[in-house]
């Protein structure tokens, strides 16, 4: 694989690893990290040994928006950044990227800011019961834009607002995250890499074509009428169909034995 500077990406089994790793900065995005995230969700995305995707931060922060003191004395980068997010061109999270796999966010600590996109956009997030969720753009001046357009397409609105608004002052806890649906779960801090290790290896005993084709099919009919949204869903459907594994599927379930994927 790749050598980064800011992240660490590796692949176990069939388990790809995406970990935030600048913890003397809590993680905050700079432009390396910028430049490495569109190729490193690239690379775990084109592996075909890769099929599920951990994202997590190395130390006690999951991510804290853009390193602000870095781009500063990066003029070039920071432009190309502001340009980026006016035109809604952002590479950062998996989506923005159109990773196929599943994703498992693994919310370690603070999420703040830009940051916010890593979780609402991933397909399974979890957190540790030390995480929390902050949006400061208000407190500093900004608007809080693309972030809470994003999570307003899966928690409620009114939820999404108060924080926004509110700004530094509002920290939303893991418990309270997990209470309007922004993570799936919430585990005792030591426990959090091992629980996503154990989602990924339960995800990876499906069907890969047919966990993409779930998976795309839910999400590229978000915001259509329902009756688009499930011709989009059955193109999936048709797709898959011409499988291997769409005959392996019910043939082991007959056999009474393990499937054996072959994603042909």
């Amino acid at each position: 694989m790749t050598t980064y500077e800011s992240l660490i990406v590796e692949r176990r089994g069939p388990v790809g690893w995406l970990v935030f790793d600048r913890p003397q900065a809590a993680n905050a995005a700079d432009a390396v990290m910028f430049r490495e995230l569109e190729v490193a969700w690239g690379e775990l995305d084109a592996d075909p040994a890769v099929r599920v995707i951990v994202n997590t931060g190395e130390g006690s922060a999951f991510q804290t928006g853009l390193d602000v003191v870095q781009l500063s004395r990066d003029p070039d980068a920071l432009r190309e950044q502001s340009r980026r997010t006016r035109r809604s061109e952002l590479k950062m999270t998996a989506w923005h990227n159109q990773v196929h796999k599943p994703v498992i966010a693994a919310v370690n600590g603070v999420v703040a800011g830009v940051s916010l996109d890593q979780v609402s956009e991933s397909d399974i997030p979890i957190a540790s019961d030390k995480a929390y969720f902050v949006d400061p753009h208000v407190s500093i001046g900004l608007v809080s834009s693309h972030e809470m357009v994003n999570m307003a397409r899966r928690i409620p609105v009114a939820v999404c607002l108060r924080m926004a608004l509110l700004g530094n002052q509002e920290k939303m806890s893991a418990q309270r995250a997990y209470e309007v649906g922004l993570v799936t779960e919430v585990v005792p801090h030591d426990q959090l890499m091992p629980r996503a290790r154990e989602l990924a290896e339960k995800l990876c005993q499906n069907a890969p074509l047919a966990v993409w084709g779930t998976k795309m099919g839910i999400l590229r009919g978000l915001g259509l009428p329902i009756e688009q949204a499930e011709e989009i869903a059955a193109g999936y459907l048709e797709v898959v169909e011409q499988s291997d594994d769409h005959k392996e599927g019910p043939r082991a379930f007959v056999e009474k034995r393990k499937p054996v994927w072959t994603a042909r």
